[in-house]
Order: C-alpha cells, then sequence, then structure tokens
C-alpha cells in the first residue's frame, strides 16, 4: 500500500505539470493552439506547477480521509518551531547565492547592477510572488510533505533527499523547451547539481521543523536569491554557486547530526 501512496504521487504530480507544461513547449518550438487556449497555457493562471501539491491534497485525502488532509495542511502554517531557524530559512540562499556573485566578480566577471537595493519594496513584492506562484507552495506540500516522510519509512534521509532531488530534477524537464523560463537557460547538468543539493538542505529543515511553512519559506528565499544576486548570468559565479551549493549539501549531510542520519518521523523541537 505504501509503494502504491508513493508511485501514485509522482505520477499524479508528473502527469498534472507536463499535461500543461508540454504544450508551451510546442508553442516555443513553433507550434500554435487554437485562442484562447493558447493565451491560458501561456498565462500566470496555468496551474502546472501545482502538480506535487494535487498529487499530496488528493492522495492524502484518498488514502488517510480528511484526518490525513487536515495534518497535511497544518503543516502548511505550522511555526512552531525553534526561533534559531528563521535565520536559516531567510538568509542560508541568499547569503550562499551573495558570495558566490562576490567570488565571480573577484575571479574577473562584471559587477552587476542590483537595482533592488534603491527600491527595497520591490524584494517583499517579489518574495510574495515567489511564494504563492513561484515553486514553494505549489509543491512542498507534495516534496518535502508527502513524499519525503513516506520514502523515510524505506530510506534514510540522506538516500531520500536524493532520490526526490532526483526526481524533483526530472519534474522540471518541460521547462527546459518553454523559452523564457529559468531552465531555459542554464544547462540541464549544472540545474541538476543545483536541486539535489537543495533537496538534501530542504530535507534537513523539513525534519528538523516538521514544517512545510519551513521549506516553503526557504524555497522561496533560495529563487529570490537570483532575483537579489543575478549570478547565473555570469561564468565563473554559477561555479561558484554550484561548488557552494554542494559543499553546502555535503557539510549538511556531515554535521546535521540525526536530521539526516536517522528516520523519524520530524516532529518540531
Amino acid at each position: 500500500m505504501e509503494n502504491d501512496r508513493i508511485s501514485d504521487f509522482f505520477i499524479v504530480a508528473f502527469i498534472f505539470s507536463w499535461v500543461l507544461w508540454i504544450p508551451i513547449a510546442m508553442v516555443s518550438a513553433g507550434f500554435s493552439f487554437p485562442q484562447p487556449l493558447q493565451a491560458f497555457l501561456e498565462s500566470p493562471y496555468n496551474p502546472a506547477a501545482f502538480g506535487p501539491t494535487l498529487a499530496a491534497v488528493l492522495l492524502s485525502y484518498r488514502y488517510g480521509g480528511r484526518d490525513e488532509l487536515l495534518a497535511l495542511l497544518r503543516k502548511g502554517v505550522n511555526y512552531d518551531f525553534h526561533r534559531l531557524w528563521w535565520p536559516v530559512i531567510l538568509l542560508f540562499f541568499p547569503v550562499l547565492t551573495a558570495v558566490a556573485l562576490y567570488l565571480g566578480v573577484l575571479w574577473g566577471d562584471p559587477h552587476p547592477y542590483l537595482y533592488w537595493t534603491s527600491q527595497p519594496l520591490t524584494v517583499i513584492m517579489v518574495f510574495i510572488y515567489i511564494f504563492f506562484l513561484g515553486g514553494p507552495l505549489q509543491e512542498e506540500f507534495g516534496w518535502r510533505g508527502y513524499a519525503l516522510p513516506r520514502l523515510q519509512r524505506r530510506y534514510s534521509p540522506i538516500y531520500t533527499a536524493l532520490i526526490i532531488g532526483f526526481i524533483w530534477g526530472l519534474w522540471h524537464i518541460p521547462l527546459f523547451f518553454i523559452g523564457g523560463s529559468i531552465q531555459s537557460q542554464v544547462p540541464f547538468w549544472s540545474f541538476m547539481i543545483l536541486i539535489i543539493s537543495a533537496s538534501v538542505i530542504y530535507t534537513w529543515v523539513y525534519n528538523s521543523t516538521g514544517s512545510i511553512l519551513a521549506t516553503m519559506i526557504i524555497h522561496t528565499t533560495g529563487n529570490l536569491s537570483y532575483f537579489l544576486f543575478p549570478v547565473q548570468g555570469t561564468l565563473a559565479g554559477g561555479i561558484f554557486l554550484m561548488i557552494l551549493n554542494v559543499a553546502a549539501a555535503l557539510a549538511v549531510m556531515l554535521f546535521a547530526g540525526s536530521e539526516l542520519k536517522t528516520d523519524f518521523g520530524g516532529q518540531g523541537h
């Protein structure tokens, strides 16, 4: 039964997202669809990215009924974790990305113009947009809220983080063929390195806090960091970004303690 629940989750998440993403990739390749279908597919209202969260909600209710669904949703508003986690989830990735950008500039990359420094309110607006429509709300109920604890019943947290990171990366494949997407602007291999590293760190955060909200926030600040410090538009900075992310993931594996070395319920501390 547990295997069915996990495989069903991945199937539903992929099918829902890919059915709505692949037509956009086809448009980027020169195909066209009748209006207003094409307008809907290319609009911000296309719900493709909600595949993982939708799968988690549907399957939680199907297999566990109202109680399991409510338990999942409560983790999405759970802020009852140690206050020392707030600097981690808010600053971890922005600091990492800023350091990568700085090292890239020292190595010879052109110094980017950080226009948000003169418009600080933009940061809040972009944070809110990313939280709701840039991945976190659309994905984290699924990857960390649903798949992670179930896979950890069979595998170690480290192995589970790597499995989910790999599958999570594959889930993004259609975006590499959609013009204007972030994925279309980076090599697939570098994206996979970054996302698997992120999966290790998100697993550490979720297992330490028991909170989907915490993972949604660190996911938001992770995506926001590329807006704050546009390192992916640099050469040396992009390389430093991968090195620092892998180093951070390895450090978590080595020093995070039980949160990544044993299988437990991910209760808040």
